[in-house]
């Protein structure tokens, strides 16, 4: 078997956070170019985008049998978000100023694509319909910069791997 190549994760994920996608079955490229769009990816800390997806089992137990099955189960996405921010300048504040608690929108992520490289059709994407939730001050630490950390809370079925379009 030939030794398969991996991408590194630095500097290979964009994030942006979307107002409004008609379908995010299929996104368009338009959209996640709007006006209205922040690109998250450099607000972003090096540890501060999680994901996770969490599967619960469901058992099966049969008279019949020594053994128990499973089953899958229903699951829950779930995302953290932590960032810069710079009150004192608006124009490197636009995560703070545009997340606050309570927004809806869209999270769209790609992922292990060189982070410099534009958006383009046919670019794999996930899409996270979210709420923002509050934005919480973390507590300062000596040698490091003021970040803030917000959950999006998902708030409907996320699209995974869906190809960007016109």
């Amino acid at each position: 078997m030939t030794m398969p190549i991996a991408v590194s994760t630095n500097g290979t994920v964009t994030a942006k956070f979307v107002t409004a996608i008609a379908n995010p079955a299929v996104p368009k490229l338009t959209e996640l170019n709007a006006m209205s769009a922040i690109d998250l990816s450099c607000y972003l800390t090096g540890d501060g985008l999680s994901t996770e997806t969490s599967e619960n089992t469901t058992e099966d137990p049969r008279l019949c049998s020594k053994q128990v099955y499973e089953a899958r189960g229903d699951f829950t996405d779930t995302m953290e978000l932590t960032y810069v921010f710079n009150p004192k300048s608006p124009a490197d504040d636009e995560a703070r100023i545009g997340l606050p608690p309570g927004t809806q929108g869209f999270i769209v992520l790609r992922w292990a694509v060189d982070s410099e490289d534009a958006l383009a059709i046919g670019d794999l994407v996930d899409v996270y319909p979210v709420e923002m939730g509050a934005q919480k001050k973390n507590t300062p630490a000596r040698n490091g910069v003021h970040k803030i950390t917000q959950k999006p809370f998902v708030i409907g079925a996320v699209k995974r791997d869906v190809a960007l379009v016109a």
